[in-house]
């Protein structure tokens, strides 16, 4: 029998809930941003509540892949920053357990889910998102509800615009009514005027019946001959009424769009169908290009030569004996059209242009089949990507999630939302931009659908690498001290007096080492300048070997006169700088290495500016050392 350790356990509930929790609440603001997207589509139809729920499940079976990742990442940061921050993580290592094996349960959980997405993305998703998109297409297609204002020309009626001034709410009377009957075209408007009317809806829901009292109606008489009239004169005909009911077709019924149209396309095929599609589109798409490349080729005036062999393609029809091929000859159009008298190079032109006419036409024509046929060929191949990129990012988000919270020790939902947030953005951001790429046949459809992946992964592995060595990569002191060593603000020295003093200094044997200091340290500054060569500074790889022994020697005489007694020693030695910016690459690159970096000027170039900086700052030191030293110097001598 299977046993899950009790840590696991603790792990798995401590990391559901949020789940379950991020989950809900990740899919409700997905589907709010949805709903205010399509909400023009859904008010003012007078849907039944059904058909609005119905619509709002397939939604969110729709929206379950982008709330997936997001939930997964704001999850695992919260678990980890929670375990982190109530020191449970930190006893679980101190207890010897590694953080691989603190979050090995949760990376079998998400490998779960990722295999759950997958399937749910290539079995239920097409399923949905026909559904949902044919719900919408049957919203749209519907009439909306009426609702006739007020003292404006209201035109939601195809084919009439009716004006009521006022109208009773109690009894339903419109009164001051103007109606404009285009329905069979301008040229048969017919206007009525009436006095009251009420409108109300026939009983299949397909006519509104529109009694009007006490109007007139005029329309256009179109004359039998026209030889009876002038020019000038429109007959039209007056007609006035107590009351007339006019038939308008209306249909206010909700009407089902066939699945059918949807289920064609790209959005309701699974992997199998999608491939199956692919295929057939490509072969399709080729001899499309083949047929346009030999009817271009028959339209030219090389037609009546031997065609150059295809790439790939055997010619077979090619005589199996070598025969010398005949060469096109050239030939020099204006000289053919100078020859001909004028009327006959008019002649030309005008069919010259003609023909260019139509094969710019044709050509148009053409560029758009293959353009719409290759769109239809990328929208399936990207959808044939997605089925994978979207459980891949659950994993992907995991391991960002995870590491980063047991970095950051911050739980409940503060700081990981902000995070969480963030990272999200900036993977719907590239996202986006690859997917707009692969279907604008920019890139590769597989390059664009997982530059997202690609982007986010390194970052993942890079986390998960940090958080398992206890890195300190998002400790802002770090940050700080380093962005105040480029600016060149130093740390301050602190040398405090010893209570008990083991071995005293040997202050006659410290006056030459200081003189000697004094002399490296004038000696340095009058060889090293401020600049130097640029090729010079890779090929030492950025290492300054001179400054690195001066420092050395300082550091030496630092710690053993801080065993000394007296306190103006003790002061003075904390005015010594505490020297950097002699190892601006902080590596030891080969000459060789260090040069092939420097070939690369983009790269090369701000670096080696800011080490130009950082040799002026260790100049600065530099002197400070050597004032600092012939004090010390004086103070020794003094003793």
């Amino acid at each position: 029998m299977l046993k899950i350790k009790r840590l696991y356990t603790f792990i798995l509930q401590t990391f559901l809930p949020l789940l379950v929790m991020t989950f809900g609440i990740c899919l409700f603001i997905v589907l709010m941003q949805f709903i205010w997207r399509y909400i023009d589509d859904m008010v003012g139809k007078g849907l039944e509540i059904l058909v609005l729920g119905e619509m709002l499940f397939y939604a969110a079976l729709h929206l379950v892949p982008m709330a997936l990742p997001l939930a997964i990442l704001l999850a695992s940061l919260m678990t980890f920053g929670n375990l982190g921050e109530q020191l449970e993580l930190l006893a679980m290592k101190s207890a010897g357990v590694s953080l691989i094996n603190i979050m090995k349960p949760l990376i079998i959980f998400i490998a779960f889910i990722s295999t759950g997405a997958f399937f749910f993305q290539n079995n239920v998703m097409p399923v949905a998102q026909v559904k949902l998109y044919s719900l919408l297409w049957s919203m749209r297609q519907k009439s909306p509800e009426l609702d006739i204002p007020e003292g404006v020309f209201y035109s939601e009626i195809a084919g009439y615009n009716i004006y009521v001034r006022d109208k009773s709410d109690r009894s339903g009377l419109l009164q001051n009514l103007m109606i404009y009957d285009y329905s069979e075209g301008f040229n048969n408007a017919r206007v009525f005027v009436a006095d009251s009317g009420r409108l109300k809806m026939s009983t299949d829901k397909l006519f509104l019946i529109l009694t009007l009292y006490s109007g007139e109606s005029f329309e256009n008489v179109h004359p039998q001959s026209s030889s009876t009239h002038s020019k000038d004169a429109v007959p039209y005909r007056r007609e006035t009424f107590q009351s007339k009911e006019l038939f308008i077709e209306f249909d206010a019924n909700f009407n089902r769009t066939d699945e059918s149209l949807f289920q064609n396309n790209y959005i309701g095929k699974n992997l199998e169908n999608l491939q199956t599609s692919i295929d057939s589109m490509s072969m399709r798409l080729d001899s499309i290009k083949e047929v346009n490349a030999d009817n271009v080729y028959a339209a030219s005036y090389k037609k009546t030569f031997p065609r150059p062999p295809r790439r790939g393609i055997p010619d077979n029809t090619a005589d199996t004996q070598t025969t010398p091929q005949a060469e096109t000859p050239i030939l020099n159009f204006d000289s053919l059209y100078q020859s001909q008298n004028p009327s006959s190079q008019v002649s030309m032109l005008t069919r010259t242009k003609s023909s260019l006419e139509y094969m710019k036409s044709d050509y148009f024509f053409k560029a758009a089949t293959i353009g719409d046929e290759s769109l239809k060929l990328r929208r399936h191949i990207t959808e044939w990507h997605r089925k994978f990129t979207v459980p891949f990012a659950c994993l992907v988000f995991f391991f960002i999630g995870a590491p980063l919270g047991a970095i950051i020790r911050k739980g409940g939902l503060g700081t990981p939302v902000i995070i969480s947030v963030i990272l999200f953005i900036f993977y719907y951001v590239i996202d986006n931009i690859g997917f707009k790429m692969a279907r604008d046949g920019v890139w590769q459809a597989w390059q664009g659908m997982w530059l997202s992946s690609a982007v986010l992964a390194p970052l993942g592995i890079f986390l998960t690498y940090k958080a398992v060595n206890d890195s300190v990569i998002l400790n802002a002191d770090t940050y700080l001290n380093a962005l105040k060593s480029l600016i060149g603000k130093r740390s301050n020295r602190k040398v405090e007096k010893k209570e008990i003093i083991i071995f005293s200094p040997d202050y006659p044997s410290l006056v030459p080492r200081l003189d000697q200091l004094i002399t490296d340290c004038h000696t340095y500054l009058k060889k090293h300048k401020r600049w130097i060569n640029y090729l010079t500074y890779w090929k030492k790889g950025g290492k300054d070997s001179a400054a690195e022994k001066l420092a050395l020697e300082m550091e030496s005489i630092v710690d053993e006169l801080s065993n000394s007694d007296q306190n103006l020693v003790l002061n003075k030695l904390m005015d010594y700088p505490i020297i950097g910016g002699y190892k601006q690459l902080g590596a030891h690159l080969d000459k060789r290495i260090g040069l092939l970096i420097g070939l690369f000027l983009p790269l090369g170039l701000p670096v080696y500016f800011i080490a130009t900086y950082q040799r002026k700052l260790l100049c600065q030191d530099i002197n400070t050392v050597m004032k600092v030293s012939q004090e010390l110097k004086d103070m020794i001598s003094d003793l």
